[in-house]
């Protein structure tokens, strides 16, 4: 089993940056990539991107890869998602989430923290 728990969501304004941390313990072997996603109110989850854990090899969505960032620190077990220049838009409730195989759907992810709220104001 993976746990997951992210941390670091808030209230900002337009324009602002934030960064969300999400700490993996339990059996970390069990998982190469580690995902973000977002559920905007009123919509479906969708993907943000990933990181693969052992090479720091990042994708994206088209939406966010100019002003979000995915990193980790393996000592620490933590993956990062630094994101810059937000808009009213990115509002939503953030997941991280684990799985063996890269992939932009998130039923391929076997394990998922509990999700921090992010909102920004215009």
């Amino acid at each position: 089993q993976v746990q997951l728990v992210e941390s670091g969501g808030g209230l900002v304004q337009a324009g602002d940056s934030l960064r969300l941390s999400c700490a993996a313990s339990g059996r970390t072997s069990s998982f190469r990539f580690m995902g973000w996603f977002r559920q905007p109110p009123g919509k479906e989850r969708e993907f943000v991107g990933a990181i693969y854990w052992s090479g720091e090899v990042t994708y994206y969505a088209d939406s966010v890869k100019d002003r979000f960032t995915i990193s980790r620190d393996e000592a620490k077990n933590t993956a990062y998602l630094q994101m810059n220049r937000l808009k009213p838009e990115d509002t939503a409730v953030y997941y991280c989430a684990a799985a063996w195989g890269l992939s932009r759907a998130s039923n391929n992810y076997n394990y998922w923290g509990q999700g921090t709220q992010v909102t920004v104001s215009s």
